[in-house]
């Protein structure tokens, strides 16, 4: 069941976000792992993910930074911040927050949803001095819980910067698997790590991860497959959150 958790996850991570959603729920809700630990255990399964999918986009000649170094750096360093941030207070007081940011996001996907899946946009890039404080602030959001960060960063990157959905979810994935390792680094310090868990949930995340990356770099028209994936996580979180959905 770890596997199985992992692999929907890796899945859902590599073309969309929110696949988090699955493994916190399956570690603090089907194994009763306290909250804190299972945040730090998450985060192998992310690292193993990301570098799987990274290496299938690379072989199929998709991986590239689409002028976003700025971007991916303000994240990692807004990410550490958040990971120690974690390790001192709990997530819980969030929930509310975020429930209330979910429902909107789905309405705002829902919208227009050609926004979404037009292949081939006009990418914008924003001055630094927004672009810095909004992807540290989203980076922060990442170290401290990652459930939901890829969501909002697709949504940043897609309908403010006008990025093609997958190569969003490219630089998406090079941001997270970077500040991801930096991040195990410190929960394995404070001792927030299962790492038996976590690696047979990695397992199963790293072979979603992989698959997806393939099927993305080869099948037509896969903005509206990512598309249909990203609305699908919202709608599950949102169903997750507000007791529609128990494991």
């Amino acid at each position: 069941m770890a596997i199985t958790a992992g692999f929907a996850a890796g899945c859902i991570n590599t073309l969309s976000g929110n696949g988090s959603i699955l493994t916190l729920g399956f570690m603090t809700e089907v194994l009763g792992m306290p909250a804190q630990l299972a945040n730090g255990t998450n985060r192998l399964g992310l690292f193993t993910q990301g570098v799987a999918s990274l290496e299938a986009f690379r072989r199929n000649n998709r991986l590239g930074l689409y002028d976003s170094q700025g971007y991916i750096l303000s994240g990692i360093v807004g990410a550490l911040a958040g990971a120690l941030t974690s390790v001192f207070l709990d997530a819980g007081s969030f929930r509310q927050v975020y429930k209330m940011l979910m429902l909107g996001m789905l309405v705002l996907a829902l919208v227009r949803p050609e926004r979404w899946i037009r292949a081939n946009l006009e990418s914008r890039q924003l001055p630094r001095y927004i672009y810095i404080p909004l992807f540290v602030v989203l980076g922060f959001y990442g170290g401290f819980i990652q459930m939901g960060m890829g969501i909002f960063f697709l949504f940043i990157m897609v309908n403010i910067l006008k990025t093609p959905i997958v190569e969003a979810n490219i630089v998406k994935l090079i941001m997270v698997t970077s500040y991801t390792l930096l991040i195990i680094i410190i929960f394995h310090h404070y001792r927030m790590m299962d790492w038996r868990t976590g690696m047979i949930i990695a397992l199963g995340q790293g072979a979603g991860g992989w698959m997806m990356a393939h099927w993305a770099s080869r099948v037509p028209n896969v903005e509206k497959w990512g598309y249909v994936l990203f609305v699908a996580a919202i709608a599950l979180t949102v169903m997750k959150l507000f007791g529609w959905l128990a494991f």
